[in-house]
């Protein structure tokens, strides 16, 4: 519900992708100082989109240019999530596109998150810099259940990649396939995977092949927010960064780049980027609007 008379603009964009039938779709509220919490669960699940993001006005101390710092909130049509890659660049390129490039500053529930917003050929190319990551152990009964739900044999698994959960704003089980058509299988046990992801506080199961060195596909099954699969999972993205460079399977310094979607026939492309030096993982993309 609302707390004025005056319904909200609903703005719908997509993330990592330049057209509108790639990538991700986003709902976005530019400004949610009307709506209540029932409010944007009520918007996020009527769009039907894995997120939706709502911006309000900064906290005091944020930071940032005056004009160019908010609060956002990230619905899933479900529940609240702490925080959402996709629907921040499509806000970041939402807000570009009324204010200009540059610089902006989103407070989320996970901490402060910058966002560098750069126009490319006359579109707008956001990237955004993550809370600290840090990347955990997944016990072996946990990974059994993982596995059984999604109806993988553990020898699918490439060994190369140790299973583990991690953590750059929002909680993610990175699994890795040892082959394209592993990962192109995806059909699932929904409530047996939404069970294990509600008790291990994950927001995505992040599922990897590598085709090369510096490039991966991913997917994402995302049954605790009400949505089989994330077509481009910005928050996902740089947890696999943390978790990648932890383990050493890149470099300290490196640019990923991460192809999402095409199972889905919504193709996304989504860019990490790791320095040295510096725990962040930065998520750069594109976006558009729908509609």
């Amino acid at each position: 519900m609302t707390t004025n008379a005056a319904e909200p603009e609903v703005l719908r964009y997509t993330a990592f992708s330049s057209t509108p039938d790639g990538g991700n779709p986003a709902g976005l509220v530019l400004d949610a100082s009307g709506l209540d919490d029932a409010g944007m669960l009520g918007i996020a699940a009527g769009l039907g989109y894995s997120e939706s993001a709502f911006l309000t006005a900064p906290p005091e101390g944020l930071g940032g240019e005056e004009g160019r710092a908010y609060s956002i909130r990230y619905f899933s049509p479900k529940a609240e999530v702490p925080f959402c890659g996709h629907a921040t660049v499509a806000a970041a390129v939402a807000l570009a596109e009324r204010i200009g490039p540059g610089e902006l500053v989103f407070a989320t529930r996970a901490g402060t998150v910058p966002v560098t917003v750069a126009e490319e050929g006359g579109a707008f190319r956001a990237t955004l810099t993550s809370v600290e990551p840090h990347v955990e152990e997944v016990t072996d009964a946990d990974l059994g259940e993982a596995l059984a739900a999604l109806d993988w044999p553990a020898a699918d698994l490439d060994p190369a990649f140790p299973p583990r959960i991690a953590f750059a704003g929002a909680r993610h089980l990175v699994l890795a396939a040892a082959t394209r058509a592993r990962l192109a299988e995806l059909a699932y046990d929904y409530a047996r995977l939404e069970a294990l992801m509600h008790r291990l506080d994950l927001t995505t199961v992040q599922l990897v092949w590598r085709e090369s060195a510096t490039l991966f596909h991913v997917r994402d099954p995302f049954p605790v927010g009400g949505v089989v699969e994330d077509p481009a999972t910005g928050a996902a993205a740089a947890a696999f960064g943390a978790y990648a460079r932890e383990l050493g399977l890149v470099p300290a310094d490196a640019v990923l780049t991460l192809r999402q979607g095409e199972d889905l026939g919504r193709p996304g492309e989504l860019t990490v980027t790791l320095r040295a030096g510096d725990p962040r993982v930065r998520v750069g993309g594109s976006g558009t609007r729908i509609g």
